[in-house]
């Protein structure tokens, strides 16, 4: 039996089969937005889409759906909008139909938001939306991995979320615009409420230099962004410094406070991301882990968790898993 997962993420978008050595490949944002390339021509490289069982998949936000769902009921990609979602770099969309055209057997994920029944209602009541449809694969593939049932999972990168798992359920999360910098996202402090009250920027303009651009001073592509930002940190720039310095505080505030009102005592503290697995010029993992030394084991996973929990949902919901992290899994 063969499956495969995506993780729809910002700077591209990962694909993991999963057949008896897992194979994993991941597309550029840009060559999909300049459709120079097929995501399913390059998919079907290396596995035949004949011997594929079933498919899962992540798309944008998220949150025009609550259960797994076949992607042949999904209405308008799972997503109410795509406006006021962060950068828009493009590219998602053209994978999202090439998948719903190959008639390969495919689910879709959700988000975490308001409508999320699994989720603690003190968090549906608080918070819109919580987090985009791959970080349920990430905690997935963090489950799995770990064997943790109470735990928290971070995943660092463009932006932050951080997630709260109890008994193997997702219990709520922290969205980017909310908590913890990423480096392009981070929450709306109230000078950026003034800038958007008086039509300087938009609120998703606010939103999208939030994270540690702003501290830094950056105003970089989101691909480049990460880069530039460590080669500044390289050569002794100080607001480089401050931005990392500065993001890491925000996160280990976010990891604290959902470890404030857990009802379990926690595991440990999964992370993930290409910021939360930098151990170079700037030991971000390292620094973290010795912050949250109390609250469990500090776990690292592969930038690849996010399309490896989306394949693995695929399996399970295949073998007949009714729900995944608390969430129900429609029939395919």
């Amino acid at each position: 039996m063969v499956f495969v997962g995506m993780d729809h993420g910002t700077t591209g978008v990962s694909f993991t089969v999963l057949d008896d050595e897992p194979v994993h490949f991941k597309i550029g944002r840009v060559q999909l937005s300049r459709g120079e390339v097929s995501a399913m021509n390059e998919l079907f490289k290396r596995v035949d889409p004949e011997k594929i069982d079933l498919m899962a998949i992540t798309y944008a936000m998220g949150d025009g759906i609550s259960k797994i769902t076949p992607i042949g009921k999904v209405v308008d990609r799972g997503i109410l909008s795509i406006e006021g979602a962060g950068k828009v770099t493009g590219g998602g969309t053209f994978v999202y139909d090439e998948i719903e055209q190959s008639q390969i057997p495919t689910i879709l994920i959700p988000g975490l938001h308001k409508n999320s029944e699994s989720l603690d209602p003190r968090f549906r009541a608080a918070y819109s939306h919580q987090a985009s449809a791959e970080k349920v694969s990430i905690c997935y593939n963090a489950h799995l991995e770990t064997g943790f049932q109470d735990f928290i999972v971070a995943d660092i990168s463009s932006n932050t979320v951080s997630i709260l798992l109890e008994d193997a359920k997702i219990i709520g999360a922290m969205d980017a615009c909310l908590g913890a910098m990423g480096i392009i996202h981070g929450p709306l402090d109230l000078e950026m409420i003034r800038d958007i009250d008086e039509g300087i920027k938009t609120a998703n303009q606010c939103f999208s230099q939030a994270g540690a651009v702003k501290v830094a001073g950056l105003d970089e592509e989101v691909t480049r962004a990460r880069e530039v930002l460590l080669q500044r940190y390289q050569l002794g720039d100080f607001k480089a410094k401050l931005a990392m310095d500065t993001m890491l505080m925000t996160i280990l505030m976010e990891i604290w406070g959902l470890n404030g009102i857990s009802r379990k005592n926690l595991e440990g503290v999964v992370m993930t991301g290409s910021v939360g697995s930098l151990r170079e010029p700037y030991d971000f993992y390292g620094r973290l882990a010795e912050d949250l030394e109390n609250v469990g084991e500090c776990v690292l996973l592969p930038p690849t968790s996010g399309s490896m929990g989306s394949a693995q949902i695929a399996r399970d919901v295949f073998q007949g898993a009714k729900e995944i992290l608390g969430i129900k899994a429609e029939q395919f």
